[in-house]
Order: C-alpha cells, then structure tokens, then sequence
C-alpha cells in the first residue's frame, strides 16, 4: 500500500532514482495506492544530465509493493520494494527500459507498453 508520503524506488532509466507520493489518482479521498495504480510523485533523488530533474513533479505507476497482493486462485505475491515507472500523460513509459520484475496486474489495465517492457511478469 503506497499512501502520500511513500518513497518508492524507480524501476525505469527515465533518469528519477527516488519518488515519493504526494498523491494517489482515482476516487476524491482515495488514501492507499495499490499495484497497477496511478500516482503523483515528486522526484527526490535523480541521475545528474538525465531529462527529469530534482524536485521535479511527475506521474508514475506502480509496479512492485511490499504489501502483499491478494490473486483470484489464493496466492499472495509481496516483492521486496515499493517501485513505480514514470510514464507521461498519455499512460506511455517516459523510460525505454524497465528493471526488475513488474506484477501480472498490470495486464489487467491499459499499461501493456509497461509490461512488455519488463525483464519478468509475475
């Protein structure tokens, strides 16, 4: 569960190191942002001569939490960090590559350009 003031890792060479939630997309007072879901960070932490830059608001979403989640057929799956890929308004990855494993969820919603990307879907 990601909720606004969450930092997260980002799993993309779109040149952000360190998000961190300031708020979670959907319903007026939504609190908690699961996998697949879509959030507005602020950039932290970057790589210096990159194109997202400290400070910097951005939208991303997220790929991996800690928290556990619940599938249909009864097994959890819990990653070891919280991630997030920064995509632009379009819902397109700003980034050309993604690291690390992404969960199946994403399948699910309009992030197949996310998934395809990905090393490994879980």
């Amino acid at each position: 569960m990601i909720q606004p003031q969450s930092y997260l890792n980002v799993a993309d060479n779109s040149g952000a190191r360190k998000l961190m939630c300031i708020r979670v997309l959907g319903t007026s007072n939504r609190k908690y942002a699961n996998t697949s879901d879509t959030i507005i960070a602020v950039v932290k932490e970057a790589v210096p001569n990159m194109s997202l830059k400290k400070s910097e608001i951005v939208r991303a979403v997220i790929v991996r939490t800690c928290k556990g989640v619940r599938r249909s057929n009864g097994m959890v799956v819990r990653f070891d960090d919280n991630a997030a890929v920064v995509i632009n308004r379009e819902g397109n990855p700003v980034g050309t590559r993604v690291f690390g494993p992404v969960a199946r969820e994403l399948r699910g919603s309009d992030l197949t350009k996310i998934v395809s990307l990905a090393p490994e879907v879980l």
